[in-house]
């Protein structure tokens, strides 16, 4: 037989992929994977649908068209202050997954240390091992989620090249704060260390909170790749479309590995997007559309068994559900999806040492009708 020496040796089918295949199998309501239940807006369907009727239907230029990079620029500057230039400085990627593996394949080599805080997304550690750097975690905590910054201090050594934030933040729905970022900001002055901001939920924050993007910061947008994701923000995520913005130094070693690792994105999606940006209300309602279905969601489940703080940011609910069972999360998680037809995804795997703090991930990016009947089965278990 043939034997793989594989880089990935401890890897298996993501937790994702379980429990969609789960609610599958047993008829369940699919409150697991992030994505919307409801479709994307008709008029950018409509856009695509033009951009491929008119012939866009080849190779796109490798970074992205052009205006698509200009209206991106031109929100980011706008939103943030910031002055990314369209032409050296952002490249359309096929989704942020594909954005974030790039700038860990273009920057960390072996031996390279890389400061991560769990729960975190499961894509960040594999490409990290893929391209032997060493994993430093950080373990957050729940409720709140909040970083001890001492704790990141004393994690910095000579050998650390790079620090991932993500905020929003999945799966805990957190935010990092002005002051958080302030305090990052202080702890990486006088260093080359690299930081990789994964904000893809940038436009699915709550409560008249604003998002505290990288790109605000000097001494962090110097050394930020940020990550953005059209996928989340339009309700779109089977297009896998996204975006990086970066310096220019930093966007040109990205760029160096994108051109092998995908060349370009989806040409027609591209040329839809680019005309969708330019009306801001397009992701500048998002903030009050999520918010409705976070507080739908919570007010049908408040005289429930499951207890909350409700979520800052992202289109993900923890629920805490301490006071019903003292199962592990994981067979929590199956038995609600098999017995009560409800999924849901057990925030342990994405933890340091599996962590078990007895919370579930709920996604909200559903219609009304699948809030309520999901929050009926909840609320008689």
């Amino acid at each position: 037989m043939r034997h793989i020496n594989s880089k990935l040796p401890h890897v298996s089918t993501t937790i994702f992929t379980v429990m969609s295949k789960l609610a599958s199998k047993y008829d369940a309501i699919n409150l697991s994977q992030g994505f919307p239940n409801f479709e994307t807006d008709k008029g950018l369907v409509d856009l695509v649908s033009h951009a491929m009727q008119n012939g866009y239907n080849q190779y796109a230029p490798m970074p992205g068209l052009m205006s698509l990079r200009e209206v991106i620029a031109e929100k980011t500057n706008s939103l943030y202050s910031s002055n990314y230039h369209p032409d050296t400085e952002v490249t359309v990627t096929s989704g942020a997954t594909q954005a974030i593996f790039t700038i860990i394949s273009a920057c960390i080599s072996p031996g390279d240390e890389v400061i991560i805080f769990k729960p975190a997304y499961d894509s960040y550690e594999p490409s990290i091992e893929l391209f032997g750097g060493t994993i430093v975690p950080v373990q957050l905590s729940v409720p709140n989620f909040s970083v001890d910054w001492q704790e990141v201090a004393s994690k910095i050594t000579s050998k650390t090249k790079m620090v991932i934030i993500n905020t929003p933040h999945n799966p805990s729905g957190s935010v990092l704060s002005k002051n958080d970022m302030l305090q990052l900001e202080k702890l990486l002055r006088d260093t080359d260390i690299i930081l990789l901001s994964d904000e893809v939920y940038e436009h699915i924050i709550f409560d008249g909170q604003q998002h505290q993007s990288a790109a605000l910061f000097p001494g962090l947008a110097e050394r930020a790749f940020i990550t953005a994701s059209f996928g989340k923000t339009f309700h779109t995520t089977g297009w896998k479309m996204g975006y990086c913005i970066a310096p220019k130094d930093l966007m040109a070693e990205f760029r160096k590995v994108h051109q092998f690792n995908v060349f370009c994105s989806s040409h027609p999606m591209q040329y839809a997007l680019a005309a969708y940006l330019k009306e801001p209300k397009n992701y500048l309602s998002l903030p009050n559309f999520y918010q409705e279905k976070r507080d739908t969601f919570l007010s049908l489940i408040k005289d429930s068994r499951f207890t909350f703080s409700p979520a800052a940011g992202t289109y993900f609910q923890l629920l805490d559900y301490a006071a019903i069972t003292d199962e592990g999360d994981v067979a929590f998680a199956e038995r609600l999806t098999k017995a009560h037809k409800i999924a849901s995804i057990p925030v342990s795997v994405f933890n340091l040492n599996g962590q078990d703090d007895k919370v579930l991930r709920f996604c909200f990016a559903k219609t009304e009708d699948t809030l309520k009947r999901a929050a009926a089965v909840l609320c008689e278990i």
